[in-house]
């Protein structure tokens, strides 16, 4: 069986850490001998934006091309606007892009998935009617509780994706309902794969893995994992610190344009510490260095972290947003509300000080993500949904 996975994240060289929840999905198909080819369309901005903003340059950086981990990835680019998504679409753009690319490569799939609604899918839409390929949509969060809303064009390209996807599914509950909601289609709740094999014990010692790491070993460390935005709650953490003892640390990983603020910070290099983007790979060594996550997001899908870190054993303070309440289940009241810097100050005090995750709560939500969020248990899934695709459009054919 042929893949051609179509996303607007995935890992490269240059950007190890962008989308790769998609790499440990497509890695896991690929071990069950499914093979899988990746379009990643590269927005590529009018050069007056590129002069404006480092991130549109850095873009360009990506090779056109590349092989990772034995799969092959290509980066077609599009021409872009910043903030397109909220008003006008770039499908046919996109489309352009892929069909070029499939037909300069030989890409014959037998069948596509799109992540995210907007703007995969709309331009997955495209590409399936012009190739006469089913396709299935994954809906992962931000284009199911953010874009539709920003205008009338932007839902109804929500809406068009979902309804003219073979299949749709959700990595969470909360995504399937508002889906149906906003589009009167039923979908299928798949959620995200993660290798919890990785997020075993290690065998380094917490003051061995922070000497190693660079970071100080008399300190209480709240790490943060993810895009460094605004909508992540990134500030709200840095202003949590100023209210907290000494002792306590936070740990940024990962990048993003919040990054040149938060290196301001009174306590920078003191008690806030900031690693840039990581590979993959390293993120345990982060997690396992750490005393708590902490992921004060304002919106979410199914965050992968927290999946890791409770994999790992690892604490989590995290808002009760997106499909976050359903993975905690009857544990959901040590979810906290977003942009709160007062909730969050006094969960990190009830984490650190008052044993609110006991040994009991944290074997229950370990069992909870082993049983529910395991890599090799998603790709089995996503291979079914694969083949009843494939036999279905035989049968209409």
């Amino acid at each position: 069986m042929k893949v051609l996975w179509i996303t607007s994240v995935y890992p490269s060289d240059k950007e190890p850490g962008s989308g790769v929840f998609h790499e440990t999905q497509v890695q896991a198909l690929k071990r069950l001998g499914i093979e899988v080819t990746v379009i990643c369309p590269v927005p590529r901005n009018p050069a007056f934006f590129r002069y404006l903003k480092k991130q549109y340059r850095s873009r360009q950086e990506i090779p056109f091309k590349y092989m990772r981990r034995g799969v092959n990835v290509f980066r077609p680019p599009y021409l872009a606007l910043p903030g397109q998504l909220r008003w006008a679409q770039p499908d046919k753009r996109i489309a352009a892009s892929i069909l070029q690319t499939m037909s300069d490569y030989g890409i014959e799939p037998n069948l596509i998935h799109a992540h995210f609604a907007m703007p995969s899918g709309g331009a997955a839409r495209i590409v399936a009617e012009q190739t006469f390929l089913p396709w299935v949509l994954t809906l992962h969060g931000s284009d199911v509780n953010i874009y539709p809303s920003y205008s009338p064009s932007a839902k109804k390209a929500f809406q068009r994706a979902v309804m003219t996807a073979n299949r749709v599914l959700a990595v969470g509950e909360s995504l399937k309902t508002k889906t149906l909601e906003l589009t009167g289609r039923e979908s299928e709740v798949l959620p995200i794969g993660v290798d919890l094999s990785a997020f075993g014990k290690t065998p380094e010692s917490k003051a061995k893995l922070r000497n190693r790491l660079q970071l100080p070993e008399n300190k209480k460390i709240i790490i943060f994992v993810g895009r460094l935005t605004k909508a992540k709650g990134v500030y709200e953490l840095a202003q949590a610190l100023d209210q907290l003892p000494k002792e306590i640390a936070v740990l940024f990983v990962g990048d993003g344009p919040a990054k040149e603020m938060l290196m301001q910070h009174s306590e920078i290099n003191q008690r806030l510490f900031l690693t840039g983007q990581v590979e993959n790979q390293r993120v345990k060594d982060y997690l396992f260095a750490s005393d708590v996550l902490a992921l004060p997001s304002y919106t979410e899908g199914m965050p992968t972290v927290v999946i890791e870190a409770l994999a790992a054993k690892v604490p989590v303070i995290c808002t009760a947003v997106g499909g976050v309440p359903e993975l905690f289940g009857k544990y959901r009241k040590l979810l906290i509300e977003k942009e709160s810097v007062t909730e969050l100050v006094q969960r990190i005090k009830d984490v650190l000080y008052g044993n609110l995750y006991t040994a009991m709560v944290q074997e229950e939500l370990y069992d909870c993500v082993q049983s529910n969020y395991h890599v090799h248990r998603n790709a089995s899934l996503l291979e079914i949904e694969y083949n009843r695709i494939l036999e279905s459009n035989l049968i209409t054919r």
